[in-house]
């Protein structure tokens, strides 16, 4: 794997990305990189690619200066993996040709992917196992310190949101095969990670009510409304005060191995 996407910019090879000696490799090169990475096999208009490096107010010379860290960037990765086509230049920009090589996200989505199928099949061990090592592909906030321009940020949120499906279901796959007690400690980690998510409260209440911690689990969710209000003006959603009901009601449906969802 010579390109990783999944925490600060990492290519095999290459001194200077995501290293203390960084300044070998200039930010706006790096920033291209990371662009023509995540639009990876497709043409990337000069003028996008400008706008990510410069924002809305471009330098008079920006085009020459693409041209300039095109060339730098072609001999850094002719440099790292004895190539020099790996930067295509396509009317109307460029395109980088990753000749089937696999990123830490493509990983990540075929983990994922697998364990869905797992989940769906009923093969809660073997789901849990593929959630757990797209998981731990994680290195950190996505591209972090590159996310200049609405190509990589864009990128960053869209894989955040794949990171918190797999949080998610990795959580169920846990609750199937019974391991709600161990989830208590780690829900309360991501609760307050992500303090506007509210299937993680959802889930963290589930876990305690299992763990007969039924005071608890209603706590959570008077916590979750406070935040709720204070940040959003909102109630909590429909899902959240159900579970809220199915505790104070003692549902059957709560009980260990029943689905997390009603």
């Amino acid at each position: 794997m010579k390109y990783r996407l999944l925490g600060p910019l990492w290519v095999d090879g290459m001194e200077g990305i995501a290293s203390p000696m960084a300044e070998k490799v200039p930010h706006k090169v790096q920033v291209l990189l990371a662009a023509l990475l995540v639009r990876s096999d497709q043409v990337v208009s000069a003028e996008q690619i400008i706008g990510e490096i410069w924002g809305e107010r471009p330098p008079r010379r920006a085009t020459a200066a693409l041209h300039v860290y095109i060339s730098q960037l072609r001999k850094l990765l002719a440099t790292a993996h004895g190539a020099d086509h790996l930067i295509v230049t396509r009317t109307p920009g460029y395109l980088m040709q990753l000749h089937g090589e696999m990123t830490d996200l493509e990983s990540f989505r075929r983990l994922l992917r697998k364990g869905r199928a797992y989940m769906v099949a009923g093969s809660h061990q073997e789901a849990s196992e593929c959630f757990e090592g797209a998981l731990n592909l994680w290195r950190g906030p996505v591209l972090s310190g590159l996310r200049d321009g609405p190509i990589v940020n864009g990128f960053a949120a869209w894989v955040e949101e794949l990171r918190l499906e797999c949080i998610e279901l990795l959580i169920e796959a846990y609750f199937m095969l019974g391991r709600h007690r161990e989830l208590v400690s780690y829900l309360q980690s991501v609760v307050s990670e992500h303090a506007l998510h509210e299937t993680f409260y959802r889930q963290l209440m589930l876990a305690l009510y299992r763990c007969n911690r039924r005071a608890e689990a209603l706590e959570i969710y008077q916590r979750a409304r406070k935040i709720l209000k204070s940040e959003l003006g909102l109630e909590p959603c429909r899902a959240l005060h159900d579970m809220h009901s199915a505790i104070l009601a003692s549902d059957n449906r709560l009980e260990a191995g029943q689905p997390v969802g009603f």
